[in-house]
């Protein structure tokens, strides 16, 4: 028998009072956002008979989630990041701002502090010996269309085991392999070398695994590098290029693939290449221009700043 009880008078009390609703202290905004979502998780509870078993079951996996540090990861899982870009395209839509390098999620594994080059950087140190020399580059182009000098272009990846530096569980990678700040040379410019990175699934045996199990979903990524780029009177980007060929481009769990965004990969076997980039065989090239918008009102109406990152 299915009872029920969410639209009683004393329930839509009950809200108001457990949200603060009834009280002059504590702020309004938290207020409004907590009866929302327990008002919401009411009543789904109500609407599909969520059990108790069901319902301690969920509070059980949250712990976990949280033992384990993944709320950063499930949240892309489940679509979330990829929303908060769509309502972020749709305000952008709405003020008359276009977009030429689509934004696309952060991700949880960006670490603060990456060494500063100017130019040019090696990113990865060479104990990846099973990596694909890579060869990307590009010019950064402010909001009316000219090369930005001395632009910002952060950058990180993960190696072709799938792990990314201070998040690798076997110790393996020193501190910010894979890991740079670049500075546009005064022509716009960025270039680095590194190694083609692989693609990566969740951890085995994680809560958050066992979520996208249960919803008969994989929890694989397609090979990808991201990118933080900034310049003065500029919004900051937060992007991401995926690796042409990657079976899972369409099929990425955590729904970062965008148009625009998929750069070509080009296989350089001649000699003229080879030695004009300083190496000694075959590499990838990918070329891949940036293009930053303006302030709104003199404002970052984008900026993230209050988002947990890691620091070394």
């Amino acid at each position: 028998m299915s009872v029920k009880i969410f639209n009683r008078p004393d329930i839509q009390d009950f809200l108001k009072v457990l949200s603060g609703q009834d009280k002059t202290s504590g702020n309004p905004r938290v207020k409004q956002i907590v009866h929302r979502v327990v008002s919401d998780l009411f009543k789904t509870i109500d609407d599909l008979d969520v059990t108790p078993d069901e319902y301690w079951t969920a509070i059980a996996w949250i712990n976990e989630i949280g033992a384990a540090g993944q709320a950063g990861l499930i949240s892309p899982g489940l679509g979330l990041d990829h929303f908060l870009d769509e309502r972020l395209d749709a305000i952008d839509e709405a003020l008359g701002i276009k977009n030429e390098t689509p934004r696309t999620i952060e991700g949880p594994l960006y670490v603060a502090g990456a060494p500063i080059c100017e130019g040019f950087a090696r990113l990865d140190d060479g104990t990846d010996t099973d990596g694909h020399t890579l060869i990307m580059h590009g010019t950064v182009y402010g909001a009316a269309g000219k090369p930005s000098a001395g632009a910002k272009v952060e950058v990180w990846h993960c190696d072709t085991r799938g792990f990314y530096s201070h998040f690798d569980p076997t110790g393996r990678q020193a501190p910010f392999n894979m890991r740079r700040t670049i500075i546009t040379d005064e022509h716009g410019r960025y270039k680095f070398q590194s190694i083609v990175p692989h693609g990566y699934g969740v951890p085995p045996g994680s809560p958050t695994e066992k979520l996208l199990s249960a919803l008969g979903r994989h929890g694989q990524r397609p090979a990808h590098i991201h990118f933080f780029v900034s310049a003065d009177d500029h919004r900051k980007l937060t992007t991401q290029i995926n690796i042409a060929g990657d079976p899972l481009i369409n099929d990425d769990f955590a729904y970062a693939t965008r148009e625009g965004l998929v750069p070509d990969v080009i296989e350089r076997t001649d000699e003229a290449s080879i030695t004009a980039n300083g190496l000694t065989g075959p590499f990838a090239e990918i070329v891949f221009d940036i293009k930053l918008t303006a302030l709104v009102d003199g404002v970052d109406n984008q900026v993230n700043a209050l988002r947990p990152r890691a620091a070394a």
